[in-house]
């Protein structure tokens, strides 16, 4: 039986918890930051902030101390967001094991370092690392509704003993060598979606919104491609699928943000209404501009939804001058 250490327990981790520990074989610990949610969680099995609605199966542990959570654990799962991710490797990386595995669920681009997740985990630590990505909202994970994804890692075996770990009767794991490809499809859509949602805001119709969708993706794959990712990745799950699924669910926080700012709300008022819950597209614009200016790639797309985040643009303006930039080969 493996032990699995679920670091962070917002809506995806508390998400994969449920599916680990609903697929049994697996010994499973879910940490929190946050002493009262842990508390709740481990009192009522549900977590009212952030995943309301599902239970933790019987066995799950729940924790707020760190280090317990991750003594003697198999895998470590980090699900916390993109901008937390080194301060919890730092505290978590000098009790490591050479035989832990780390996995990354976190989808997002460290803004300092303009390091991807696993780039981040592998400056503090040695350890093997993997990438878990795709198109996966954590309500339907939770539900058990069939959801496929990616487990991404440089070493094949370690991409396919966590395919092996992680897949179950609704959670179905593909493996993939390109980590460049699959965390950045993961990250970059998110700034899609927010423009994808502006449209929608706008009640900019149909039309527009697929030709957002599908620029989007040759948008990130230029990018992704600039820092080492394949074309074929980005056309797969965590590209073409992930991109799909934030730009049309109507569960996607990013895309949320983007229709509310389509709707003329700021960006200030947006975040009340997440009431602690993040959307990782804000942070990963700037970030992947500062990526954009490294590899010297256009991308006008998240170019105007800075402006629009960070420059008070009106959305409608961004849209017009999309439209008005000069023809060009498809």
């Amino acid at each position: 039986m493996s032990r699995i250490a679920v670091i962070g327990a917002g809506a995806w981790g508390t998400a994969l918890a449920i599916s680990l520990a609903r697929r049994g074989g697996h010994s499973v610990v879910l940490w929190s930051h946050s002493a009262p949610v842990a508390e709740m969680l481990a009192d009522t099995g549900e977590n009212i902030p952030y995943l309301p609605g599902y239970t933790l199966p019987m066995g799950v542990d729940v924790t707020a101390d760190l280090p317990a959570a991750v003594f003697e654990a198999d895998i470590v799962l980090c699900a916390v967001p993109s901008q937390h991710l080194r301060g919890v490797m730092a505290e978590i990386a000098p009790i490591l094991t050479r035989d832990q595995i780390v996995v990354s669920a976190t989808k997002g681009i460290e803004q300092a370092s303009l390091l991807r997740m696993s780039q981040v985990i592998g400056s503090l630590t040695e350890n093997r690392c993997g990438v878990l990505s795709g198109p996966s909202f954590a309500q339907e994970v939770a539900a058990g509704t069939p959801t496929a994804i990616v487990a991404a890692a440089s070493d094949p075996l370690l991409a396919q003993t966590i395919q092996r770990e992680f897949s179950s009767a609704t959670l179905r794991l593909y493996t993939n060598d390109d980590i460049a490809g699959v965390e950045l499809g993961g990250a970059l859509k998110n700034v899609i979606a927010m423009a994808s949602g502006v449209v929608h805001g706008l009640n900019l119709g149909h039309n527009a919104g697929a030709a957002l969708v599908t620029r989007g993706i040759a948008e990130i794959t230029r990018l992704a491609m600039a820092c080492g990712g394949r074309r074929q990745t980005l056309a797969g799950l965590s590209g073409v699928g992930d991109l799909v699924l934030t730009c049309t669910g109507s569960l996607s926080r990013n895309r949320w943000v983007g229709t509310e700012l389509g709707k003329g709300k700021k960006l200030k008022e947006i975040f009340t209404g997440l009431h602690g819950k993040v959307a990782e597209g804000v942070s990963s614009t700037t970030a992947a501009l500062g990526l954009a200016a490294r590899y010297q790639v256009e991308m006008p797309i998240t170019e105007q939804m800075s402006a629009v985040l960070h420059e008070d643009k009106s959305p409608l303006e961004a849209i017009r001058e999309l439209m008005a930039r000069p023809g060009r080969d498809e």
